[in-house]
């Protein structure tokens, strides 16, 4: 038997959204990542004394900077990844939804091709007929 060109299209919609979901995924895990490391800096920053001397990583070098404007640059930088972290989540929502909302037309789509699904030809849409 061969899928419907509407089930087939459903399937190639949902192959993209899954792999968009996967991506997303890996930029939340990298995200969280980074701000696990970020939170670990400005923890180090704060235990430092104004005094001490402190080092930033550029490149392949270490650079010595003031420990206020470190702490800033690292304050900084948590609020951008957390910013974008939610940015994120919200896309892994929208993609999770679009995904059941697929899976739910094509469970559909299934129903109707089985032979319980075709009672009396067309009736069954739109009406109130026995909802699971």
């Amino acid at each position: 038997m061969q899928l419907p060109p509407q089930a087939q299209q459903l399937l190639l919609q949902m192959q993209t959204f899954q792999q968009q979901l996967q991506s997303v995924l890996l930029q939340k895990e990298t995200m969280q990542i980074q701000k696990v490391e970020l939170e670990s800096a400005k923890t180090e920053l704060e235990k430092a004394d104004e005094k001490e001397e402190v080092y930033k990583v550029v490149g392949p070098l270490l650079v010595k900077g003031k420990k206020s404007e470190l702490k800033k640059e690292v304050e900084e930088k948590l609020e951008m990844i957390e910013m974008r972290a939610k940015s994120v989540e919200k896309q892994e929502e929208k993609l999770k939804e679009k995904l059941k909302e697929s899976q739910q037309k094509l469970q559909e789509i299934f129903k109707n091709l089985s032979p319980e699904g075709h009672s009396h030809g067309h009736d069954s849409e739109g009406m109130g007929v026995d909802a699971e």
